[in-house]
């Protein structure tokens, strides 16, 4: 009777060593990317969206769980692990929190499918899509977007000023009005609204729509409505401050003005992801 209690006993600490054993050197490895992740999504307005985005993504992988019959994959779940482990050492190298942040998700992915198979990252590939946009991207490329956008908004927003019979002139990104000018700032370029939106749009197109085509076209269309949203918020400020107050343009107005002009951008997101599933049910019924 005292051998078999024994057994019994030792069976589960030997099933449990293993893993928390790879919990605890996964967390060595990968703690600073997943500390400075954290701390980005709470202190940077650019990554904010992650706050909300990988709760939903830790909820969608515990409402789809686990495969019912894993085949693990333990060659190619340990080649993903030895390449994602030797970016991290890469990445802290040369101090660069993007790839450090690209390598903790290949180990997570390296693990699940050493455990599980691929087919488990097939069956997540909603939340680990969400949890690949909640990553911020590098500086550099943050940089080099926030230009372009910057000029088209102020663009767009002469543009529309102009046809409202509002003396505008543009100079780059400064539009002039009569004893007043505009900046278009980078915060105000909507690279901000823009990267949320296109993680939204992948939130709903992976809830609403069934077809790979309308999600990808959703999330491509939320590109373009962000960006004349954004124009408008533009067009708006400008409208404000020259019939109005100049006090629009800053404080607490205009940070209201941004989170309605991103609620409508959203409202339009979800409009269009209910057009897609209709087009989506009609081509259901068309026979092939």
């Amino acid at each position: 009777m005292a051998m078999t209690i024994g057994r019994v006993g030792a069976g589960p600490v030997r099933v449990k060593l293993p893993v928390v054993t790879a919990a605890v050197a996964f967390l060595v490895c990968f703690w600073q990317p997943v500390v400075t992740l954290g701390r980005d999504w709470w202190s940077d307005p650019n990554a904010g969206h992650g706050l909300l985005l990988f709760p939903v993504a830790l909820y969608l992988a515990w409402k789809r769980g686990l495969v019912r019959e894993p085949t693990p994959q333990r060659a190619l779940g340990l080649s993903l692990l030895v390449l994602s482990v030797l970016l991290r050492y890469l990445g802290g190298l040369a101090a660069e929190p993007f790839t450090m942040r690209v390598s903790l998700i290949g180990a997570a992915m390296g693990l699940l499918v050493y455990l599980y198979g691929a087919r488990q990252l097939v069956r997540w590939w909603l939340p680990t899509l969400l949890i690949i946009l909640c990553v911020p991207l590098p500086a550099v490329v943050l940089a080099n977007l926030a230009l372009p956008l910057q000029l088209k908004a102020s663009e767009w927003g002469a543009a529309l000023l102009a046809l409202r019979h509002v003396p505008v002139h543009l100079a780059g990104n400064v539009i002039q009005l009569p004893g007043r000018s505009l900046f278009v700032t980078e915060e105000c370029s909507g690279l901000r609204s823009l990267t949320a939106l296109v993680a939204l749009g992948a939130l709903v197109g992976g809830l609403w729509l069934r077809s790979a085509w309308s999600r990808v076209l959703l999330i491509l269309l939320a590109i373009p409505v962000a960006m004349a949203l954004n124009a408008i918020r533009v067009f708006l400020t400008g409208f404000l401050v020259f019939y109005a107050d100049a006090r629009f343009a800053e404080g607490f107005g205009h940070l209201t003005e941004g989170w309605v002009i991103f609620v409508v951008a959203f409202a339009v997101l979800g409009a269009i992801a209910f057009v897609l599933a209709g087009l989506e049910r009609r081509l259901r019924r068309i026979p092939g």
